[in-house]
């Protein structure tokens, strides 16, 4: 089982630049910049992620599962800010709570983002407050479910004529899948040397 102090140790040892293209997206510099905090929760009965489930009306990613975050903006330093602003904005965690411990590869979508991945351990309690114009729901799988390869699942849908190919990790009654399970794929692959 995967600690803390593995987290941490991996994270201090290693650069994790780079960037991971969704089939079909645009080029790097044609991408709206964003980032997403992957809030890994210290929980007494073991690590969680947090993920929020998108209100229907959005007119980007509407009703899917995703981690808190969107797009950055002018007065955000940083890729990190973003994320850290945009997790307090959408779902009460705050800035203080959450030891930032780095940034997986950049994640390309076909949907036209350039996302950086901003991973940091929360302390508990969370005192969330769900901004409910974009959060119909948070929920928490265990970090160890998520980052079991025998949960990445490989999908396939035809989409606008052709074939396309996405990860997916069905836990309970939610579908994690698209951008926020290829980032929970990255995250196994930087973290899960001894995972499985």
């Amino acid at each position: 089982m995967l600690s803390v102090a593995r987290i941490r140790e991996r994270f201090a040892a290693g650069a994790h630049g780079g960037e991971v293209a969704e089939p079909d997206a645009p080029q790097a510099a044609a991408l709206t910049p964003a980032a997403v905090l992957i809030p890994i929760v210290k929980r007494d009965s073991g690590m969680t992620v947090l993920l929020t489930q998108r209100t229907a009306h959005l007119r980007d990613h509407a009703g899917q599962v995703s981690f808190p975050g969107g797009r950055c903006e002018a007065g955000d330093a940083s890729r990190i800010d973003t994320a850290l602003r945009e997790a307090h904005e959408e779902v009460g965690i705050k800035p203080a709570q959450v030891e930032v411990l780095g940034c997986l590869p950049e994640y390309l979508t076909s949907t036209g983002f350039r996302v950086t991945p901003v991973v940091g351990l929360v302390n508990p309690p969370l005192n969330l407050h769900l901004d409910d114009f974009e959060v119909a729901d948070v929920f928490e799988p265990p970090l160890e479910f998520l980052l079991d390869a025998a949960n990445h699942q490989r999908q396939k849908i035809e989409y606008d004529g052709a074939l396309r190919e996405y990860w997916a990790m069905p836990w309970k009654d939610y579908y994690i899948w698209g951008a926020t399970a290829g980032m929970l794929v990255s995250l196994h692959r930087f973290l899960c040397d001894e995972c499985a």
